[in-house]
């Protein structure tokens, strides 16, 4: 096996050491500035490293030379500053720096600019185990983009421990760069103490403490520090106020957020790009669009950051129409667009439940050259999943290069919502076997794809595994799930057991899993203790009543579901009627039941009709004895529901065969289940309903979601 290059010479440089030398404790007290001569600062700093494990990394080319019959060099006599360290006394000024370290500073600097981030700090061991090198600002400048590129708090302590330990006082360059070494690997405690001790501070100083509070999301700090930076240091450059305008978006205060915008323009930097983009970011997070949209208009040369963010600040507030119509003025203008704002376009095109759109964003992509980008195929996945396409989310899934965790999340919540649980845990395993680690997002959706497809077994083996293998406390929404499985095999009392062993209090979607599993199962008396746990924690929530108020209806308990009316009025408690949504021919169409304002009611009517008959032929008859799951009680079952009507538009508007695509705004009802089921195996069409518990997939007259919904 070869040997690089690098350990060839730390092998040859280490054979001519003497090896007492390498365990030697230097403990030096050098003059210098005040931050450097305190130890107490820099304490956690004196990190040794171990000879013993550089030795052994290379004990087998040593005993290869062995073999070959070569013999180590002699001991070369130490040099003043080790034996001025042995007698205990402090090297003196003369004496610190005796040694040439060109080729191994060369090295450093070279292994660096290759990105060799660990090798690099492994060279800087030779540095550390000898010391009294003559190192130059170049290699220190390479040891702290090495500590950077890896956020190595470890390599950060160690290269502040040998500049103490060798007396080297860093000029003003210098100081800045190890403040952003601590600030970009995270030790805002260290940079905090390194900045107050600092014996000179310039505006890069200012701005990297700043933007490393900002960072780090103490918005407070960062203010406190501006202000002092202000009185001290007037001269604010828009780098600065666009990091302070970011924290005051952090903080969602328009009111400080204006001041700086004020300040920006008396400065002379109001429109400055980064100033304008941090603005319009500001301006959108705290609710102020107009305001947003006005610094877009000022800006003088409208960049892709700048249209990215007042497309994202529309998208943000649910302006989905008017985001898109920035895109296309955006698109218009010659801008070059890049993969952020696809991936913006595509949860826009999610929002809108339009799929025609997204998939001419895809196509723009592609055309764009980012086929192949992470953030944006990770969107497109996540839309394909939401929106009844998982197919084609596999197929995105399978071409990318590069997959991150959410882009795993996303395609296990995808085959999960649609009631492929087998393939949902397929590929959870394969995302462990390929070494990804889950999160909590993960667990919530594999055991929400078991819950959705009953696979009990499954579903209750990962449960357990998530604190016994993976070492991760189980939180609410995974107990849901498991509720929710539980009542699906109607396991009430095992559903309810679980909720009480839970480690923390139940929450309210924890009950709600088992009142819906009550209502299924017909359990009355569980499910009227459950409905008065969820009226003590929502008592404004209609679904909860509603739920309960079904399980009287369906038990025949009218006294009961009467009263349950009557404590509706009282509360003022209603909601709008059920809608639904269709889209044809790249246009939305909404229907609400009995609605008689769409210009092609009359065809839909008699087309409900039409079906209707032909599958009362099948043995239909209409349910009237339940309500619909979670709208108001006063809206009875009746043929010409919101969901049968989009259907009835979709089968007269579309091709034969296609399959239609509705979005409803609550749970389907009972009896729309069992219209809807029957209309698929008479059209033979595939009929997908997202409904606001899940998709429902009905296809030769069944539904994916096994009745349980």
């Amino acid at each position: 096996m070869e040997v690089p290059l690098y350990q060839n010479y730390v092998h040859d440089h280490l054979q001519r050491t003497s090896l007492s030398s390498s365990t030697s404790y230097f403990s030096h007290h050098f003059s210098g500035s005040e931050l450097f001569r305190d130890r107490s600062l820099l304490s956690a700093y004196s990190l040794w490293s171990n000879g013993r494990k550089l030795r052994n990394s290379f004990c087998w080319v040593k005993c290869s030379s062995l073999e070959q019959g070569l013999r180590p060099r002699l001991k070369p006599k130490p040099s003043k500053v080790e034996r001025d360290v042995r007698k205990g006394t402090p090297p003196s000024k003369e004496t610190r720096i005796t040694k040439s370290s060109v080729r191994i500073c060369c090295h450093i600097e070279k292994l660096v600019l290759c990105n060799k981030f660990r090798d690099a700090l492994e060279m800087f061991e030779i540095l550390e185990l000898e010391g009294g090198y003559d190192v130059g600002n170049s290699t220190f400048d390479a040891l702290i983009n090495a500590c950077i590129g890896l956020k190595s708090i470890r390599g950060a302590k160690r290269l502040c421990a040998y500049m103490i330990d060798n007396g080297i006082e860093p000029d003003q360059y210098i100081m800045n760069r190890i403040l952003l070494m601590h600030v970009r690997c995270g030790m805002m405690i260290d940079a905090s103490k390194l900045f107050d001790e600092m014996p000179e501070r310039n505006a890069v100083s200012w701005n990297t403490i700043i933007s490393g509070y900002v960072d780090s999301g103490n918005y407070k700090e960062a203010f406190r520090l501006f202000i002092m930076m202000w009185e001290e240091y007037p001269g604010c450059s828009p780098r600065t106020f666009a990091t302070v305008i970011r924290a005051s978006a952090g903080l969602e205060l328009i009111f400080p957020g204006r001041q700086l915008h004020s300040c920006a323009v008396k400065a002379g930097v109001g429109q400055d790009i980064f100033v304008s983009c941090a603005l319009i970011d500001m301006y959108s997070k705290c609710g102020g669009l107009e305001d947003a949209h006005c610094v877009f208009d000022e800006m003088p040369d409208k960049t892709i950051v700048g249209w990215n963010s007042i497309i994202a600040g529309y998208a943000l507030h649910g302006y989905s129409e008017e985001a898109l119509n920035l895109y296309y003025q955006m698109r218009d203008s010659g801008v070059k667009i890049d993969h952020f704002t696809f991936s913006i376009i595509i949860r826009i095109c999610s929002r809108l439940a339009s799929v025609t759109r997204a998939k001419q964003a895809h196509a723009s992509l592609v055309r764009n050259g980012f086929g192949l980008d992470v953030v944006a195929n990770t969107a497109l996945v996540d839309f394909y999943s939401k929106w009844g396409k998982v197919d084609d989310a596999r197929h995105i899934f399978d071409r990318m290069s590069c997959k991150n965790l959410i882009s795993w999340n996303a395609l296990i919540a995808g085959y999960g919502n649609h009631g492929r649980g087998e393939e949902a845990i397929e590929i959870f395993e394969r995302m462990l076997r390929e070494g990804m680690v889950p999160n909590h997002v993960t667990f919530l959706a594999v055991l929400s794809a078991c819950s959705i497809s009953g696979l009990f077994e499954r579903g209750w083996e990962i449960f357990q595994s998530v604190t016994r293998d993976h070492k991760m406390k189980l939180r609410a929404m995974h107990y849901t799930c498991m509720i929710e499985l539980l009542g699906r095999e109607g396991l009430l009392d095992e559903a309810y057991a679980l909720i009480r062993k839970a480690p923390f209090q139940p929450t309210a979607n924890m009950w709600a899993a088992l009142l819906r599993a009550c209502r299924v199962h017909e359990n009355l008396e569980l499910g009227k203790y459950v409905a008065e746990k969820l009226y003590g924690m929502e008592p404004e929530k209609l679904r909860n009543y509603i739920v309960l108020l079904n399980i009287y209806k369906s038990s025949g308990k009218l006294k009961e579901a009467a009263d349950v009316v009557q404590t509706l009025k009282r509360k003022g408690l209603s909601m709008l009627p059920a809608c639904s949504w269709i889209e044809v021919k790249h246009q939305p169409h909404a229907f609400q039941s009995g609605d008689k304002r769409h210009p092609e009611i009359e065809k839909v009517v008699e087309k409900v009709d039409e079906l209707m008959l032909e599958i009362s032929k099948l043995g239909y008859v209409p349910e009237r004895n339940i309500l619909l799951p979670d709208v108001d009680h006063e809206e009875k079952i009746q043929i010409y529901h919101s969901e049968k009507l989009a259907i009835a538009y979709g089968l007269i508007n579309t091709l034969n065969h296609t399959p239609l695509q509705i979005v409803q705004g609550h749970r389907v009802c009972g009896d729309c289940h069992s219209v809807i089921k029957l209309i698929a195996m008479i059209t033979k069409r595939e009929i997908v309903v997202r409904d606001a518990s899940r998709f429902h997939h009905f296809r030769d007259g069944r539904c994916s979601c096994g009745d349980y919904w």
